[in-house]
């Protein structure tokens, strides 16, 4: 292990940078034994407290597993997001350590009708682009995202490139963000969303419908299916 670098950086944050990239890089897979406090004093030449710093808050994060007289253990995560945050997935995913990457599964022309004209409060016929786009954490499928998007608001989207920008961060500079509303839902998938998130027979989504509204009208409705044994919605709030 490097030295703590000469940056403004907190050592605790360095440290805990280190294991967090030997996680995400899957050097050190779920039950693999971290470096001890001692490991980290001598590698890193910071103190005991800073050590147990990193390794703590690693634990109440989710990161790790302590086990007292036997050492800090890669827990098995759960994916978790706050279930009211307009945020990125690649953001999520990456803010934990982890390798994100996306495959476009469609990104095609459509209009409004029936209940999606409803959902958009606009004419049926109007104009709309569709996407559906798979997200993986360190290779595992966690999140599939079907999403409307009013055309005469992002006129460009069908020619994003999805794998270098999600819709999220390219639809936040062309239609800044209003109002937003979201839906949870516990619901078993179909046949094509167990199979682009590689679920099990049986096995549950968590779904949330995501409208958006920007410069006054509906901009994008996104149904975003997380597989039940791999995904979790938490949130803290202040009244």
């Amino acid at each position: 292990m490097a030295k703590p670098n000469a940056s403004l950086e907190p050592l605790y944050l360095q440290v805990k940078r280190h294991i967090l990239e030997n996680i995400g890089a899957g050097r050190w897979a779920p039950a693999h034994r971290v470096p001890s406090e001692n490991d980290l004093v001598r590698s890193f030449g910071v103190s005991r407290m800073t050590a147990n710093r990193a390794l703590r808050e690693l634990s109440d994060e989710g990161v790790l597993v302590r086990v007292a007289g036997v050492g800090s253990f890669v827990a098995e995560r759960q994916a978790r997001a706050h279930p009211l945050e307009i945020r990125s997935i690649a953001e999520e995913i990456r803010e934990r350590g982890s390798r994100y990457r996306v495959e476009v599964v469609a990104l095609e022309r459509a209009r409004a009708a029936g209940g999606l004209a409803e959902d958009f409060r606009a004419p049926p016929r109007t104009e709309l682009f569709h996407s559906s786009l798979v997200h993986f954490e360190n290779d595992r499928p966690v999140q599939l995202e079907d999403r409307y998007v009013l055309a005469r608001l992002a006129p460009d989207y069908l020619t994003v490139d999805f794998t270098r920008i999600t819709p999220h961060d390219y639809l936040i500079d062309v239609a800044p963000l209003q109002e937003a509303e979201h839906v949870l839902r516990a619901t078993l998938p179909d046949a094509r969303t167990a199979r682009l998130l590689a679920m099990k027979r049986g096995e549950p989504c968590l779904l949330v419908i995501r409208r958006t509204w920007s410069a006054g009208a509906v901009a994008s409705v996104a149904r975003l299916n997380y597989p039940g044994s791999r995904y979790e919605l938490s949130g803290r709030f202040r009244p």
